[in-house]
């Protein structure tokens, strides 16, 4: 059932009331509650993963263990930023009589929780992009109370996993209204719109994340919305690659956009390839391989047969292979079309098609690639398939490719995101609708946290992280110099 607005209204003041308490706990306390969660879940895999089955339409082996040993493992990552202590970027100036400027204050600068979270889970990662995902651990990690918006394609899931994780945060000592679980469209937004919702995030639907930026952007008080929308992840082969591996693209490629039936957000989903490659039957004989799935739900399979559609009926595209796209296993569909045309086109060819289908666009020379190149929609990830012999031409490439993505893969496949300390998930707009963060890995931390600088205050008053004992024993930059 969809959360009505007194309950809505209940959680977002519990909320706000445990933000203070949140943010007055250390970083080790927090830990110990992600640590706890993750316990909790990796308990409860039995339950938990045939529930998501029956609600998604996902494998349960590898796909759905595999993603909740990533939930719970990113959870624990997160735990080792908290004992790290960086993600606070302690910085001391001490008070300069001779400085350069003229005497300097004593000013000192850390960062702090944001507030009371809105989190918005995706359909297409019941565990790890959801109710206890990248998101709400980064969040509770850094001291904020997280309102999560349930998906409506996995509901009994979400739940369920909601209730272990607010059982665990209270075994482990957090504070009531830490985390709470919200239903419904309506809800949402009411939930968006709240004054103290202080930031939200989203991964899903180029529309539907627009709109709930807008919403964010459009408050009395703007709050930061941290979006993860929409990508068609390009793959730029070089001539080389194919004369020397044609057959092993292939395989590498189908098996990227056909992956999870292509409902990652890091699809491949342009494979641009040079005039007169011959690799046509090589790619029709693997897409025809790869057996039929059923989607996540029926509103994504609409799209995409909608979406199918649209490509197929483009008068310069032809097709590699396009199976009937109106069962309930849906095979994959590649299409392809001349760079010309693709750039002709407009978005009537370059939008994303979200599900298992991809377009080759085939470039006749250097300058038609870059054209193309240029012209893309930015996105997640860019990846370039070369020789070492080929290094020279693709250095041409790099501006180009810089500004179209936020990942950049050599001779790999975009999907499969490794959570790590380097990782970036996140791109110019409409990737992103903040191009200078990441919903991936230790940096994501750094949206639920903003600066404050404490200048002249007495020791007593500074947060732990600035005190001049350091008590949380942070590495910190004392006077400009790494401590």
């Amino acid at each position: 059932m969809d959360t009505t607005p007194d309950e809505l209204q209940r959680i977002i003041t519990a909320a706000a009331e445990a933000t203070g308490h949140l943010a007055d706990t250390t970083p080790t306390e927090r830990a110990q509650w992600l640590t706890r969660i993750a316990d909790a879940l990796d308990a409860a895999a039995d339950e938990l993963v045939p529930l998501a089955a029956a609600e998604t339409h996902l494998p349960e082996t590898p796909r759905l263990r595999g993603e909740l040993t990533r939930t719970t493992f990113q959870l624990r990552l997160f735990a080792e930023v908290l004992a790290d202590g960086e993600f606070l970027a302690a910085t001391v100036d001490h008070a300069d009589p001779s400085w350069p400027m003229g005497p300097r204050p004593d000013i000192r600068r850390s960062l702090v929780p944001i507030g009371a979270t809105l989190v918005f889970a995706a359909s297409n990662f019941p565990f790890a992009f959801s109710v206890a995902g990248g998101d709400t651990a980064a969040a509770l990690a850094a001291g904020c109370p997280v309102v999560l918006k349930a998906h409506p394609g996995h509901p009994r899931l979400s739940d369920r996993t909601g209730e272990i994780v607010r059982d665990a945060l209270t075994t482990a000592g957090a504070p009531a209204g830490a985390f709470a679980v919200i239903h419904g469209v309506d809800a949402g937004i009411a939930a968006l719109r709240h004054p103290d919702i202080a930031a939200a995030s989203f991964t899903g639907s180029l529309a539907g994340g627009r709109a709930l930026f807008d919403i964010a952007s459009s408050r009395p008080r703007p709050i930061p919305f941290y979006g993860e929308l929409g990508s068609v992840n390009p793959v730029v082969v070089m001539p080389g690659a194919v004369r020397v591996r044609g057959q092993q693209i292939v395989d590498g490629f189908v098996g990227s956009f056909t992956l999870g039936a292509g409902q990652f957000c890091t699809k491949p989903g342009v494979l641009l390839l040079p005039s007169g490659h011959d690799l046509t039957d090589a790619l029709a004989a693997a897409v025809a391989a790869v057996p039929g799935q059923r989607l996540l739900n029926e509103h994504i399979v609409n799209g995409f047969r909608s979406r199918v559609t649209t490509l197929r009926e483009y008068p310069s595209v032809i097709a590699i292979s396009a199976p009937a796209i109106d069962e309930d296993l849906l095979a994959p569909t590649l299409l392809s079309v001349p760079a010309t045309d693709f750039l002709a086109a407009g978005e009537a060819l370059q939008a994303e098609c979200f599900g298992p289908a991809a377009l080759v666009v085939e470039y006749a020379n250097p300058v038609e690639l870059e054209h193309v190149l240029h012209q893309l929609e930015p996105g997640l990830t860019a990846t370039i398939v070369a020789e070492d012999t080929e290094v020279d031409d693709v250095r041409q490439l790099l501006p180009a490719l810089t500004g179209l993505a936020g990942r950049l893969l050599w001779n790999d496949w975009p999907t499969g995101v490794t959570v790590s300390w380097a990782q970036q998930h996140g791109g110019p707009y409409p990737a992103t609708t903040a191009p200078t963060t990441t919903s991936v890995g230790t940096a994501a931390i750094a949206r639920f946290l903003r600066p404050i600088a404490w200048q002249g205050f007495p020791d007593r008053l500074l947060p732990p992280a600035l005190r001049e004992a350091n008590p949380w024993r942070l590495p910190r930059r004392i006077d400009g110099k790494r401590d």
